[in-house]
């Protein structure tokens, strides 16, 4: 340890000093000590009379924070005025709300008559709890300073699931990629019980990387990716006419059809974006916002009865119009986002169905079809980024005029989907003559 470092020589003690600033004369000390006495108990005492020492401290730091005044505060609080104070501040004195016990205690104490003074945390929280259920207020408050904000991030994350749920729906390439892998499936297993499937859940698509080839390296998700990328490039390129062939060289030509599918495949997580946001929500947490949402009307409605009782006070009328303009807007709101959870919810069930069929009826998370392609597409993302180095290894052997395969990828690895191609391509080249 450090300790033991230290030399005993290295520094000398003045002990002359030390006794004559810091160790007392035994005669002086009784007097100092009888002297100190009778000061210390008085904030003590205090401290046990109304509010705990720690607490009082905290809200001591708090009020600091806040750099708002008794009088500020207990204005809005009368008002139920939320415009100057943020959700922040009246958190924060929500914080602050005393135990039954100490309310009463701060209610029942006389300034005037008794020999305590008042810290600055029990002088402020007695002049808060002068306004009527002031607490009540602040919480009611609170959930209305939040409500917009709420609102807002209900409705963008019912925005998230309904574009994640068309997405799936519409995606061309994704549709494609299922039909490849079906296709590939079918022709792996022909001959079997398995053989013939007319469907696959999507949860066979974290599997396909770990069906490998026979160089024990390539899996079956490498090869379906060749293959979109191939049929993909061939798409692109017969449709962008300004694009030159390049009759002397036309392995540099399939190369680059190759690159343009590539991109294309690579690109599906971008199309999906939506599905990936939605794979983080959860339906019970989503829901249970909702939930809190209306109930927290509740609160808003209990001040409103509370201070019915209080038509005696000028600001009575005031807070009660400021809640009652709020109330009106929030049950409209609050409708609209129930019917928009209803509608997401629904859609989400209906893609589920519409990719599961009836064991859509098993997930037991609603949201898991999500949360299966996203994983999916983090594998291809990955497998793109392999066959992306691997083309352009192609491209440079091309380059320097090296003999290379066509498909350096497929040296025979999956021998049973090997005519798989050419059924392929035969199919796209009936489709592309037919008008």
């Amino acid at each position: 340890m450090v300790w033991d470092q230290l030399k005993s020589s290295s520094f000398q003690v003045n002990e002359e000093m030390i006794e004559t600033l810091f160790i007392c004369n035994p005669a002086n000390a009784a007097p100092k000590e009888a002297t100190k006495r009778p000061a210390l108990p008085t904030p003590k005492a205090e401290n046990k009379v109304l509010l705990d020492p720690k607490k009082a401290q905290n809200i001591a730091i708090l009020l600091r924070a806040l750099n708002v005044t008794k009088e500020e505060v207990c204005e809005a609080l009368c008002e139920g005025n939320t415009q100057n104070f943020g959700a922040d501040l009246l958190e924060t004195l929500l914080k602050m709300a005393p135990t039954k016990e100490e309310e009463i205690k701060l209610r029942e104490f006389k300034e005037e008559t008794s020999p305590i003074k008042l810290g600055p945390s029990e002088k402020f929280l007695k002049a808060v709890l002068d306004v009527p259920f002031a607490f009540k207020r602040v919480d009611a408050m609170l959930y209305i300073a939040n409500f917009e904000s709420e609102v807002k991030y209900l409705k963008n994350n019912f925005e998230i699931l309904e574009a994640a749920c068309e997405e799936l729906r519409n995606s061309r390439l994704f549709l494609k990629l299922l039909e490849a892998i079906l296709k590939t499936g079918n022709r792996m297993n022909v001959g079997t019980n398995r053989g013939d499937a007319h469907a696959f859940k999507l949860d066979t698509l974290l599997k396909l990387a770990d069906v490998k080839g026979t160089d024990g390296k390539t899996t079956l998700l490498h090869f379906v990716v060749q293959e979109i990328i191939r049929t993909e490039g061939s798409r692109l390129s017969a449709s962008n006419q300004s694009t030159p062939r390049t009759l002397a060289n036309p392995l540099r030509d399939e190369l680059e059809c190759k690159k343009l599918g590539l991109q294309v495949v690579a690109g599906l997580g971008n199309e999906l974006s939506s599905v990936k946001k939605a794979a983080a929500m959860d339906s019970d947490v989503l829901s249970s916002y909702v939930a809190k949402l209306a109930g927290g009307i509740e609160k808003i409605t209990e001040v409103l009865r509370l201070n019915e009782e209080l038509n005696t006070r000028d600001d009575a009328w005031r807070f009660h119009d400021t809640m009652q303009k709020f109330l009106k807007k929030a049950d409209d709101e609050i409708l609209r986002v129930q019917a928009q959870e209803s509608v997401a919810l629904s859609l989400v069930k209906e893609i589920t169905e519409y990719f599961h069929g009836d064991s859509a009826k098993e997930e037991a998370h609603p949201f898991r079809i999500f949360m299966v392609v996203r994983d999916f597409l983090s594998v291809l993302t990955q497998v793109c980024r392999e066959v992306g180095r691997i083309n352009d290894r192609t491209i440079a052997s091309s380059v320097r005029h090296f003999p290379v395969p066509v498909n350096p990828m497929m040296p025979q690895l999956f021998p049973r989907i090997h005519a798989l191609r050419a059924g392929i391509s035969d199919d796209e080249s009936s489709v592309a003559s037919s008008p």
